[in-house]
């Protein structure tokens, strides 16, 4: 039910708005289930399309979809964090994994959803070819949103560059100055160095990498 609760917090947005963080654990395994629940969607066509049903299909597909995704996860997010922090990322690993499984939730629910969708036109077409040009196309629909949740979420967590200075109002001569110390005795104090803050990461770099992540993780989930 926690789990439940962190999925609905995801799809409303409340968790990317700078309020409590999202639990990864419970969020994890809610994961888990979606896509479970759309596997076993998929493996009706091995039920219903067959001249002799494969219930056993069912099964497997339960099975393949999640582990599809961890092992996808976990082979790819290492370079994930690595080419953010090489763009100035100060998001730790512990914050891109909560944004990951977030936008995680947010693609396999969209799944979950079309699970009745794809397992309706399973039993009712006896095309093979027609079910996976379907799934091909739910999942890319689901991709869709998810990357969208991802670069939005990304954006809105990296910190923001700070304002231009503001210019000084020149000070008329008429104008009483108040300052007691003689200009000469002025130029003469010591100035502490001030420490500069580091730059803020460019929004175009960390766009690039979240590209070049995508594609790895494409190339990785589809062997």
């Amino acid at each position: 039910m926690q789990g439940l609760r962190e999925l609905d917090r995801v799809l409303r947005g409340d968790a990317g708005r700078g309020g409590t963080p999202v639990s990864l654990g419970p969020l994890l395994a809610a994961n888990v289930v979606l896509a479970a629940l759309y596997g076993v969607c998929m493996g009706v066509y091995g039920v219903s399309g067959r001249d002799v049903p494969e219930y056993r299909q069912m099964l497997a597909d339960a099975v393949k979809v999640p582990l599809l995704f961890v092992l996808t996860v976990l082979v790819t997010f290492p370079s994930l964090y690595v080419f953010s922090a090489l763009v100035g990322s100060r998001l730790t690993a512990i914050d891109l994994a909560r944004l990951l499984t977030a936008a995680l939730a947010v693609l396999l629910a969209v799944l979950a959803a079309f699970g009745p969708i794809v397992g309706f036109f399973s039993v009712t077409t006896s095309s093979y070819p027609f079910v996976v040009l379907l799934n091909v196309a739910v999942f890319a629909l689901a991709g869709v949103f998810g990357l969208s949740y991802f670069t939005r979420t990304l954006d809105a967590m990296l910190p923001k560059p700070p304002p231009p200075p503001r210019r000084a109002r020149p000070v008329r001569p008429e104008e009483p100055s108040d300052a007691t110390v003689p200009v000469a005795e002025v130029a003469e104090l010591p100035v502490a160095p001030v420490a500069a803050d580091p730059a803020p990461p460019d929004p175009a770099a960390v766009r690039v990498v979240v590209r070049v992540w995508l594609v790895a993780f494409a190339l990785v989930g589809r062997r």
